[in-house]
């Protein structure tokens, strides 16, 4: 009987080509997010982005019902809802924002325990009434609407989202490059889903924060409200700690010693906010 024998491959060609693959994933990555710089015409920064603000707005739009849902839902009182509209526009009016190509909308939402704000990629903007609540002034409040508006125009989301493509790999990239706002198919694909919950539980950094802090310093100048408001919704956030357990809002905005400090920083060099 004759036997044929069957050549097999040696585990060291599997390797190398899996290596191969994965050395050629990561230069794509590396190459499509140092290839993506933009100048931001707001705050002058050059970043690395490749997502548009049109794809921007259309994924903050398709986030904002289910960020609403976790914190209560749109509240009902018609009269607050309306002094939230009016001072985040009063600060878009005022300031360079309001020449951004974002659709600003602000949310009060009806959670009474969760001392919390945050802004989605586009310009949906949140407040919880547990916060709203807590805040004593106008000025107060415009602090809050103008540090979140802050990361809006500076684009942390999209930032955000460079750096996860540049993590994941075509993967990420895949996502991006097929997502058409105007196309039902591609906005309701589970990839578009997976990221609309990434951008959810987002977080930002340090650096991102302290630019926020920033800009909402520069927005509440330029609209006319005292700046060192920004500093007493520091204190009053500080002020709302329960033992351990700090407001929700340093949670998702990180709380560094010195924010106060670099706060107070701001307002003695307003010179250089944006539109100076």
């Amino acid at each position: 009987m004759y036997y044929r024998t069957v050549p097999t491959r040696g585990r060291g060609t599997g390797c190398s080509g899996r290596l191969l693959i994965a050395a050629a994933i990561a230069a794509f990555s590396l190459f499509s997010y140092f290839s993506s710089r933009q100048d931001n015409p707001i705050t002058g920064e050059t970043q690395y982005i490749d997502i548009t603000p049109q794809q921007e707005i259309a994924l903050g739009l398709q986030a904002a019902p289910q960020m609403a849902a976790e914190f209560g839902g749109e509240d009902e009182n018609v009269s607050d809802q309306a002094t939230v509209d009016e001072i985040g526009n009063r600060l878009l009016q005022g300031s360079p924002a309001g020449r951004s190509p974002y659709e600003f909308d602000f949310h009060l939402l009806n959670d009474e325990q969760t001392i919390n704000a945050f802004a989605l990629p586009g310009g949906q903007v949140f407040i919880t009434r547990a916060l709203y609540d807590k805040l004593q002034t106008v000025g107060e409040l415009a602090g809050v609407l103008g540090h979140e508006i802050g990361h809006v125009v500076a684009r942390h989301s999209a930032e955000q989202i460079a750096k996860a493509k540049l993590t994941e790999g075509l993967t990420g990239a895949a996502v991006i490059a097929t997502y058409d706002p105007n196309n039902p198919a591609s906005a309701n694909s589970a990839q578009v889903a997976m990221l609309i919950g990434q951008l959810i539980n987002l977080k930002y950094g340090r650096d991102a924060e302290l630019e926020a802090d920033f800009l909402g310093v520069c927005f509440l100048n330029d609209t006319g409200y005292d700046p060192r408001e920004l500093i007493e919704v520091m204190k009053i956030l500080e002020a709302s700690q329960t033992g351990d357990r700090p407001p929700e809002f340093f949670s998702t905005h990180p709380n560094p010693a010195n924010r106060i400090q670099r706060i107070q920083e701001a307002i003695q060099n307003l010179s250089s906010c944006p539109g100076e």
